[in-house]
């Protein structure tokens, strides 16, 4: 009998036979959106580019990237404060090291800190085992020294895992993950060292995906936020669901695509259902998640 590799971090359940429950204050759809703030190598390591995939590092890609930390993210903050929306952001520990005013707005707006792994131009797979969790407790470390407080939800750069990497998040004291786009809802896996939370983060509704690798222009990616959101607000009378977008400030920040986007979070934020949703961050979804008994996530 053929018998493929697989892993046993959690065990398959079907989305209709779960129990219910809901958000705080009897919300039923999380909104969150996540902010990616990205530090790279100069000339080397891996990093994407819009126009040259797949080829070297240069100083043109480095400095398309580095826009982000520039102008684009500045844009991407002004729109939150403008709507009253938390954020996770995802951080590299090297921000912390390179954009002290980037570092002081997280802090003056009380934004969820997800780390991010220590740069972006670095991967988690191939390493041993030693060195990555090496470079979890360096990055953690960072980001805990700028910002006064350590993060309990990590993401790896570009989603990247070795076959260990939620084994040493639990025992580097994380309790929360988004790295595994699994779910519409949040789910206990399995480590070695007891269980870490699951929380949904989108692979798709992720602006690098859409509109550097795939082409997609600033108006498709607004188009496809406002449906993500209509179907999953509709669906929410049945189930919590959590609906994220991802957002880099090299990508969406450039003003081209950042007017379609601005209409687009504006939509879901005033929709005339907006009071059965929960406007928060993955940190938030996952406390919550803490606080509810046993058997109501699916448990690994």
């Amino acid at each position: 009998m053929l018998k493929l590799p697989a892993h046993n971090r959690y065990d398959y359940s079907a989305i209709e036979t779960r129990k219910d429950y809901s958000w705080p204050g009897g919300k039923r759809l999380a909104f969150y959106i996540a902010i990616n703030i990205e530090h790279f190598a100069f000339g080397t390591g891996i990093g994407v580019d819009p126009t040259v995939r797949g080829g070297p590092q240069t100083q043109r890609n480095w400095a398309w990237r580095d826009y982000g930390n520039r102008v684009g993210n500045w844009r991407l903050f002004r729109m939150l404060d403008e709507l009253g929306l938390p954020a996770s952001i995802l951080l590299n520990g090297e921000v912390c090291e390179h954009y002290p005013e980037i570092i002081a707005r997280i802090k003056a707006r009380g934004d969820d800190v997800i780390g991010h792994g220590r740069t972006n131009a670095e991967g988690l797979r191939g390493l041993w085992e030693t060195d990555e969790a090496r470079l979890i407790e360096d990055a953690t470390a960072t980001i805990t020294r700028h910002l006064g407080k350590r993060p309990t939800g990590w993401m790896g750069p570009a989603a990247s895992e070795s076959n260990v990497t939620p084994d040493l998040l639990k025992e580097a004291g994380y309790t929360h993950n988004l790295d595994w786009p699994v779910d519409d809802q949040p789910i206990w896996m399995r480590t070695r060292s007891g269980p870490i939370l699951s929380v949904p983060y989108p692979l798709e509704q992720n602006d690098a995906g859409h509109q550097v690798l795939r082409d997609h222009t600033g108006r498709e990616f607004a188009e496809m936020i406002v449906d993500q959101f209509e179907e999953m607000l509709e669906e929410s009378v049945h189930r919590p669901l959590v609906c994220a977008i991802s957002m880099h400030g090299y990508v969406v920040g450039q003003p081209f695509r950042f007017r379609a986007l601005k209409k687009a979070i504006a939509h879901c934020v005033n929709h005339p259902q907006a009071d059965r949703v929960w406007f928060t961050t993955a940190g938030q979804i996952a406390e919550h998640c803490f606080t509810l008994e046993p058997g109501i996530i699916p448990a690994a």
